[in-house]
């Protein structure tokens, strides 16, 4: 008697049903509290000073892109931009481009708003870091996942 393995066979459209639900599973990153420490630690070497993750600094890029060339980038800081209350300066940080300091915008009080928008370039996905330095020296930080199809940087 010949006993013959039996084989499972899927469609593409089965077996894209079947893993539908690991999606709604949370999945946790091992390395997403070193990866934060290592975002603090290259602020801080950048700056001097540690950064607060703060609800005042809005950045809003798109989560997915097709290309790294032209990034959208939008950033806005909740402030009066008053003598006593202003942002001084915003930089846009991609740690894993072979420039890390993408762009640098100066403020002076008395303007409107602190508000930024522009295309950057990233080489690969990665997290995009906006500071936002306060007159009183705080640094207040936000940061958004962006995945690029195509690298942007050679």
């Amino acid at each position: 008697m010949i006993e013959r393995a039996s084989t499972l066979y899927l469609s593409r459209r089965a077996a894209l049903i079947a893993f539908a639900g690991f999606a709604s599973v949370p999945i946790t990153f091992a390395g997403a509290k070193a990866e934060a420490d290592d975002t603090v630690k290259l602020i801080e070497e950048l700056t001097g000073k540690t950064p607060l993750e703060s609800d005042r600094i809005h950045l809003d890029m798109p989560i997915v892109f097709p290309n790294g060339y032209t990034v959208p980038l939008a950033l806005d800081v909740d402030s009066a931009m008053t003598d006593t209350d202003h942002v001084k300066y915003i930089r846009i940080l991609a740690p894993r481009n072979p420039l890390i300091e993408v762009a640098t915008f100066h403020f002076k009080p008395g303007r409107v708003t602190a508000r930024v928008s522009t295309r950057i370039r990233l080489a690969e996905p990665q997290h995009v870091i906006a500071l936002a330095e306060m007159n009183d020296g705080h640094i207040l930080m936000a940061k958004t996942w962006v995945n690029v199809a195509t690298n942007g940087c050679k």
